[in-house]
């Protein structure tokens, strides 16, 4: 069988309006521009997507606003994690009912749980979902990494599909099929700087912040790693480095919607507790962008 989510998922930002409220509107563009681009699928109300900052309505009516505007033209994988089990049990089965193709779950974050406790919570998850459910080990986020040896007691489960891993350590795809995980288990990296690198290990895609600014370009550069084509690959990568660094140089989604404002798309607005990216930060994020726009 082959692994239900392979290459390229876009972490979607949440666009909102000058008074604070979500941008029903400007989301829709930004997906069907998602989509033209040529990404794989979409990964609504995830880390990108100021997550924390919504409310269960906003959270809810985001996934089903993102179902209804892709019509199945691609896949959604729809953010439902938290740091408390019953409530991420509620939300999954919430967005069940909307019809999504599957829910990434993060690591419960603040609580510090073992590795026991982690597998004990996404079991807990499984074990009342119809849904297929992609890991989301982030451990500069969350405080806990999600060893190689949990994934492969987790993978056993028939609902759990796949990780998305933005541990930044590119020897895991390599490491769990040495131990023999499944060959559609899912691998994606969750870190758009060593993405290519993360492919070239074992991994089959990624959920990636810098094809929200250019889809196009993200697409190119996961086609061509499809096809083998790593001299391409490279070409492509070398093209969004300097856009991948930048996008990072504070915290995500700021930078990317920064971006995004830059090429009049959306607001560069952040919900507290974060905030618009400082002058400096804004000019390393407009050089990026410029070079990665050449020709």
């Amino acid at each position: 069988m082959k692994p239900l989510f392979t290459g390229l998922f876009t972490a979607l930002i949440t666009p909102f309006d000058e008074s604070g409220k979500v941008d029903f509107a400007t989301y829709e563009q930004l997906i069907e521009r998602q989509i033209n681009g040529g990404v794989g699928g979409l990964v609504p109300c995830g880390t990108t997507g100021e997550t924390p900052a919504l409310s269960e309505d906003e959270h809810l009516a985001l996934v089903e606003c993102c179902i209804k505007t892709a019509k199945g033209r691609v896949p959604v994988i729809a953010g439902a994690g938290s740091n408390n089990t019953a409530k991420t049990i509620d939300t999954v089965n919430k967005i069940s009912k909307l019809g999504a193709n599957g829910v990434l779950i993060v690591t419960p974050y603040y609580n510090k749980p073992t590795q026991e406790g982690l597998f004990r919570h996404y079991k807990a998850v499984h074990d009342s979902a119809d849904l297929p459910v992609l890991l989301y080990n982030v451990p500069s986020r969350t405080g806990v990494d999600l060893s190689c040896e949990t994934v492969y007691r987790l993978s056993a489960l028939p609902r759990i599909v796949g990780l998305k891993d933005a541990s930044g350590k590119l020897e895991r795809p390599a490491k769990l099929k040495t131990m023999g995980i499944k060959e559609d288990f899912s691998l994606l990296s969750g870190n758009d700087d060593t993405a290519l690198a993360f492919c070239a290990m074992g991994g089959m895609g990624c959920v990636s912040v810098t094809s929200n600014v250019c889809p196009d370009i993200s697409a190119l550069m996961f086609n061509a790693i499809k096809d083998k084509d790593y001299t391409s690959a490279q070409k492509y990568h070398d093209k969004l480095a300097a856009l991948n660094e930048a996008l990072f140089c504070e915290t995500n989604p700021a930078p990317c919607k920064y971006a995004l404002s830059l090429l009049g798309l959306c607001s560069e607005k952040v919900r507290l507790p974060l905030c618009e990216i400082s002058e400096s930060s804004k000019s390393k994020v407009k050089i990026a962008l410029d070079t990665a726009l050449k020709d």
